[in-house]
Protein backbone atom coordinates (compact mmCIF):
# COMPACT_ATOMS: atom_id res chain seq x y z
CA UNK A 1 0.00 0.00 0.00
CA UNK A 2 1.55 3.06 -1.01
CA UNK A 3 1.15 6.44 1.39
CA UNK A 4 0.75 9.83 -0.27
CA UNK A 5 2.19 12.58 1.99
CA UNK A 6 -0.37 15.40 2.48
CA UNK A 7 0.71 18.67 1.68
CA UNK A 8 0.60 21.22 3.93
CA UNK A 9 2.97 24.34 4.89
CA UNK A 10 4.60 22.75 7.92
CA UNK A 11 8.01 24.12 9.76
CA UNK A 12 9.91 21.80 9.02
CA UNK A 13 13.87 22.16 10.79
CA UNK A 14 16.81 20.90 9.06
CA UNK A 15 19.85 20.65 10.49
CA UNK A 16 23.47 20.53 8.44
CA UNK A 17 21.82 22.14 6.04
CA UNK A 18 25.20 23.46 4.31
CA UNK A 19 26.42 20.32 3.69
CA UNK A 20 25.46 18.55 -0.27
CA UNK A 21 22.77 16.31 1.03
CA UNK A 22 21.13 18.86 3.62
CA UNK A 23 21.24 21.36 0.82
CA UNK A 24 19.55 18.70 -1.32
CA UNK A 25 16.59 18.10 1.49
CA UNK A 26 16.23 21.72 1.76
CA UNK A 27 15.35 21.94 -2.16
CA UNK A 28 13.01 18.97 -1.82
CA UNK A 29 10.96 20.46 1.09
CA UNK A 30 10.70 23.94 -0.22
CA UNK A 31 9.27 22.05 -3.75
CA UNK A 32 6.58 20.52 -1.28
CA UNK A 33 5.89 24.19 0.02
CA UNK A 34 7.29 23.45 3.37
CA UNK A 35 8.32 26.61 5.48
CA UNK A 36 12.23 25.72 6.11
CA UNK A 37 14.34 26.75 8.65
CA UNK A 38 17.64 25.90 8.09
CA UNK A 39 20.19 25.68 11.02
CA UNK A 40 24.07 26.81 10.84
CA UNK A 41 26.74 27.35 12.55
CA UNK A 42 27.70 31.22 13.61
CA UNK A 43 30.70 30.90 11.53
CA UNK A 44 29.33 29.64 8.31
CA UNK A 45 30.26 31.98 5.64
CA UNK A 46 28.02 33.92 3.44
CA UNK A 47 28.80 32.05 0.36
CA UNK A 48 26.91 28.68 1.56
CA UNK A 49 24.17 30.08 3.51
CA UNK A 50 23.04 32.93 0.89
CA UNK A 51 21.90 30.20 -1.98
CA UNK A 52 19.63 28.57 0.66
CA UNK A 53 18.23 31.53 1.65
CA UNK A 54 17.70 32.79 -1.86
CA UNK A 55 15.48 29.45 -2.56
CA UNK A 56 13.59 30.46 0.30
CA UNK A 57 14.26 28.84 3.42
CA UNK A 58 15.23 30.80 6.85
CA UNK A 59 18.97 30.93 8.06
CA UNK A 60 18.93 30.42 11.35
CA UNK A 61 22.80 30.33 12.96
CA UNK A 62 22.83 28.65 16.02
CA UNK A 63 25.21 27.43 18.94
CA UNK A 64 24.25 23.99 19.48
CA UNK A 65 25.31 23.78 23.09
CA UNK A 66 23.27 26.61 24.19
CA UNK A 67 20.02 25.16 25.15
CA UNK A 68 17.98 27.86 25.43
CA UNK A 69 18.50 29.64 21.74
CA UNK A 70 18.42 26.30 19.98
CA UNK A 71 15.30 25.61 22.11
CA UNK A 72 13.57 28.42 20.58
CA UNK A 73 15.20 28.59 17.21
CA UNK A 74 13.23 24.69 16.75
CA UNK A 75 9.54 26.04 18.18
CA UNK A 76 7.02 25.23 15.93
CA UNK A 77 8.30 22.82 13.83
CA UNK A 78 6.83 19.41 13.08
CA UNK A 79 9.64 17.28 12.29
CA UNK A 80 13.78 18.05 12.88
CA UNK A 81 15.66 16.49 9.80
CA UNK A 82 19.39 16.24 11.06
CA UNK A 83 22.08 15.97 8.18
CA UNK A 84 24.71 16.45 10.49
CA UNK A 85 28.37 14.44 9.28
CA UNK A 86 31.02 13.89 11.74
CA UNK A 87 32.73 11.75 14.07
CA UNK A 88 31.33 11.02 17.98
CA UNK A 89 31.44 14.94 18.50
CA UNK A 90 28.73 15.61 16.18
CA UNK A 91 26.78 12.29 15.41
CA UNK A 92 26.48 11.26 19.16
CA UNK A 93 27.02 15.09 20.58
CA UNK A 94 25.84 17.83 18.48
CA UNK A 95 22.83 15.20 17.61
CA UNK A 96 22.12 14.89 21.49
CA UNK A 97 21.96 18.58 21.95
CA UNK A 98 19.56 18.87 18.61
CA UNK A 99 17.34 16.09 20.12
CA UNK A 100 17.12 17.62 23.61
CA UNK A 101 16.30 21.12 22.60
CA UNK A 102 13.82 19.15 20.43
CA UNK A 103 11.82 17.86 23.26
CA UNK A 104 12.02 21.20 25.17
CA UNK A 105 10.19 22.45 22.13
CA UNK A 106 7.82 20.12 21.77
CA UNK A 107 8.42 19.02 18.10
CA UNK A 108 6.48 15.90 17.93
CA UNK A 109 9.34 14.19 15.47
CA UNK A 110 12.49 13.61 14.83
CA UNK A 111 14.47 12.35 11.72
CA UNK A 112 18.28 11.53 12.95
CA UNK A 113 21.40 11.50 10.17
CA UNK A 114 21.50 7.84 9.35
CA UNK A 115 21.28 7.42 5.42
CA UNK A 116 22.91 4.44 5.37
CA UNK A 117 22.56 0.78 5.14
CA UNK A 118 20.97 -1.73 8.30
CA UNK A 119 23.69 -0.93 11.02
CA UNK A 120 21.01 -2.79 13.40
CA UNK A 121 22.47 -5.94 11.68
CA UNK A 122 25.76 -5.25 12.14
CA UNK A 123 28.07 -6.54 15.08
CA UNK A 124 29.76 -3.83 17.02
CA UNK A 125 33.31 -2.40 15.89
CA UNK A 126 32.34 -3.67 11.85
CA UNK A 127 31.80 0.19 11.69
CA UNK A 128 33.77 2.59 13.10
CA UNK A 129 30.70 5.20 11.88
CA UNK A 130 27.68 3.14 12.00
CA UNK A 131 28.71 2.18 15.30
CA UNK A 132 28.01 5.91 16.48
CA UNK A 133 24.74 5.95 14.58
CA UNK A 134 23.88 3.09 16.53
CA UNK A 135 24.04 4.43 19.90
CA UNK A 136 22.60 7.67 19.04
CA UNK A 137 19.23 5.54 18.11
CA UNK A 138 19.50 3.99 20.87
CA UNK A 139 19.55 7.34 23.06
CA UNK A 140 17.04 8.13 20.88
CA UNK A 141 14.67 5.26 21.58
CA UNK A 142 14.70 6.49 24.71
CA UNK A 143 12.82 9.57 24.34
CA UNK A 144 9.27 10.13 23.35
CA UNK A 145 9.98 11.82 20.36
CA UNK A 146 8.66 9.81 17.49
CA UNK A 147 12.21 9.35 15.29
CA UNK A 148 12.50 8.07 11.67
CA UNK A 149 15.34 6.59 10.53
CA UNK A 150 16.33 6.29 6.33
CA UNK A 151 17.93 3.93 5.17
CA UNK A 152 19.28 4.27 1.81
CA UNK A 153 22.47 1.27 1.59
CA UNK A 154 25.42 3.58 -0.29
CA UNK A 155 25.42 6.28 -2.03
CA UNK A 156 25.25 5.56 -5.97
CA UNK A 157 26.91 8.69 -6.26
CA UNK A 158 30.24 7.53 -5.21
CA UNK A 159 30.41 4.85 -7.34
CA UNK A 160 32.13 7.12 -9.81
CA UNK A 161 34.91 8.17 -7.57
CA UNK A 162 35.29 7.31 -3.98
CA UNK A 163 34.23 3.93 -3.88
CA UNK A 164 37.30 2.04 -5.21
CA UNK A 165 34.76 -0.83 -7.38
CA UNK A 166 34.55 0.52 -11.04
CA UNK A 167 37.86 1.26 -12.37
CA UNK A 168 37.24 2.68 -16.15
CA UNK A 169 40.75 3.12 -16.58
CA UNK A 170 41.61 -0.35 -15.95
CA UNK A 171 38.25 -2.09 -17.49
CA UNK A 172 37.70 -3.87 -13.95
CA UNK A 173 34.93 -4.31 -11.45
CA UNK A 174 36.85 -4.98 -8.09
CA UNK A 175 35.61 -6.82 -5.32
CA UNK A 176 35.73 -9.40 -2.76
CA UNK A 177 33.50 -12.36 -1.17
CA UNK A 178 30.36 -13.39 -4.11
CA UNK A 179 30.18 -11.44 -7.05
CA UNK A 180 26.08 -12.47 -6.60
CA UNK A 181 25.46 -10.36 -3.27
CA UNK A 182 22.58 -8.34 -3.57
CA UNK A 183 22.89 -4.43 -2.51
CA UNK A 184 21.59 -1.63 -2.31
CA UNK A 185 22.37 1.97 -4.11
CA UNK A 186 20.75 5.11 -3.56
CA UNK A 187 21.31 8.81 -5.27
CA UNK A 188 21.97 11.32 -2.98
CA UNK A 189 18.83 13.40 -4.79
CA UNK A 190 16.61 10.18 -4.41
CA UNK A 191 17.32 9.90 -0.53
CA UNK A 192 16.78 13.89 -0.36
CA UNK A 193 13.75 13.59 -1.69
CA UNK A 194 12.70 10.37 0.18
CA UNK A 195 13.74 11.97 3.13
CA UNK A 196 11.69 15.09 2.86
CA UNK A 197 8.78 13.31 1.77
CA UNK A 198 8.99 11.25 5.21
CA UNK A 199 9.82 14.87 7.30
CA UNK A 200 6.03 15.34 5.65
CA UNK A 201 4.52 12.39 6.79
CA UNK A 202 3.33 12.47 10.06
CA UNK A 203 2.55 8.70 9.80
CA UNK A 204 5.89 7.93 9.03
CA UNK A 205 6.90 4.64 10.81
CA UNK A 206 10.57 4.33 12.59
CA UNK A 207 12.63 2.70 9.54
CA UNK A 208 12.32 3.36 6.40
CA UNK A 209 14.26 0.98 3.78
CA UNK A 210 14.91 2.16 0.42
CA UNK A 211 17.12 1.30 -2.67
CA UNK A 212 17.87 3.52 -6.11
CA UNK A 213 18.43 -0.02 -7.80
CA UNK A 214 19.27 -3.57 -5.91
CA UNK A 215 22.49 -4.25 -7.56
CA UNK A 216 25.25 -7.27 -7.37
CA UNK A 217 28.71 -6.77 -8.72
CA UNK A 218 28.11 -8.71 -11.65
CA UNK A 219 24.72 -5.95 -12.28
CA UNK A 220 27.76 -3.38 -11.51
CA UNK A 221 29.54 -4.51 -14.26
CA UNK A 222 26.97 -4.90 -16.87
CA UNK A 223 26.12 -0.83 -15.68
CA UNK A 224 30.01 0.28 -16.24
CA UNK A 225 29.78 -1.68 -19.28
CA UNK A 226 26.75 0.16 -20.80
CA UNK A 227 28.10 3.64 -19.46
CA UNK A 228 31.45 4.06 -20.61
CA UNK A 229 30.78 2.17 -24.26
CA UNK A 230 33.41 -0.99 -23.65
CA UNK A 231 33.28 -3.86 -22.31
CA UNK A 232 34.76 -4.13 -17.74
CA UNK A 233 35.84 -7.59 -16.20
CA UNK A 234 35.27 -8.92 -12.67
CA UNK A 235 38.60 -8.53 -10.61
CA UNK A 236 38.02 -10.89 -7.43
CA UNK A 237 40.87 -9.79 -5.02
CA UNK A 238 39.69 -12.19 -2.61
CA UNK A 239 37.36 -13.26 -0.19
CA UNK A 240 35.72 -10.76 2.94
CA UNK A 241 38.37 -12.78 5.53
CA UNK A 242 41.04 -10.68 3.30
CA UNK A 243 39.64 -7.55 2.62
CA UNK A 244 38.95 -7.42 6.51
CA UNK A 245 42.76 -7.97 6.94
CA UNK A 246 43.85 -5.51 4.30
CA UNK A 247 41.67 -3.07 6.29
CA UNK A 248 43.31 -3.71 9.86
CA UNK A 249 46.17 -3.06 7.71
CA UNK A 250 45.30 0.28 6.45
CA UNK A 251 44.08 1.09 9.45
CA UNK A 252 47.33 0.69 11.31
CA UNK A 253 49.04 2.14 9.42
CA UNK A 254 46.91 5.31 8.54
CA UNK A 255 45.02 5.42 11.21
CA UNK A 256 43.36 8.80 10.21
CA UNK A 257 41.35 8.56 13.35
CA UNK A 258 40.01 12.81 12.92
CA UNK A 259 39.00 12.03 9.45
CA UNK A 260 35.28 11.09 9.30
CA UNK A 261 35.78 8.59 5.66
CA UNK A 262 39.91 7.85 5.87
CA UNK A 263 39.97 5.10 3.51
CA UNK A 264 39.63 1.86 6.09
CA UNK A 265 36.26 3.51 7.23
CA UNK A 266 34.79 3.20 3.18
CA UNK A 267 36.77 -0.04 3.38
CA UNK A 268 34.82 -1.33 6.35
CA UNK A 269 31.27 0.11 4.29
CA UNK A 270 32.39 -2.09 1.67
CA UNK A 271 33.04 -5.27 3.67
CA UNK A 272 29.61 -4.75 5.23
CA UNK A 273 27.45 -4.79 2.02
CA UNK A 274 29.38 -7.01 0.45
CA UNK A 275 29.14 -9.71 3.67
CA UNK A 276 24.95 -8.93 2.63
CA UNK A 277 24.37 -8.90 6.60
CA UNK A 278 23.09 -4.87 6.39
CA UNK A 279 20.64 -5.65 3.10
CA UNK A 280 17.57 -3.81 3.45
CA UNK A 281 14.53 -5.34 4.06
CA UNK A 282 11.55 -4.75 3.26
CA UNK A 283 12.05 -2.12 0.61
CA UNK A 284 9.79 1.33 1.32
CA UNK A 285 10.24 2.49 -1.99
CA UNK A 286 6.53 2.50 -2.98
CA UNK A 287 6.07 4.93 0.04
CA UNK A 288 5.95 8.00 -2.06
CA UNK A 289 4.84 7.39 -5.76
CA UNK A 290 6.02 10.63 -7.11
CA UNK A 291 9.93 9.94 -6.82
CA UNK A 292 11.65 8.30 -9.69
CA UNK A 293 14.22 6.02 -8.65
CA UNK A 294 17.69 6.38 -10.51
CA UNK A 295 19.47 3.55 -11.09
CA UNK A 296 23.32 2.93 -11.18
CA UNK A 297 23.75 3.06 -15.34
CA UNK A 298 22.47 6.49 -15.19
CA UNK A 299 24.99 7.48 -12.69
CA UNK A 300 27.64 6.60 -14.41
CA UNK A 301 26.74 8.51 -17.70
Amino acid sequence: MTVQQHITHQTIVVAGATGHLGTLIIKELLSRHAHVKALVRRDTPFSKTAPLEKAGAVIIPVDYQNTVTLTEALRDAQCVVSALSGLRDVVVGTQSDLLIAALNAGVPRFIPSDYCIDYFKLPDGSNRNLDLRREFALMLDNTPIHATSILNGMFTDLLKNQAPLILPKLNRVIYWGNADQPMDFTTMANTAAFTAAAALDSQAPRFLRIAGEVATIRNLQRAASQAYGKEFRLWRLGGLGMLATMIGIIRTIAPARDEVFPPWQGMQYLHNMLSGLPKLEPLDNARYPEIKWTRVREVLG
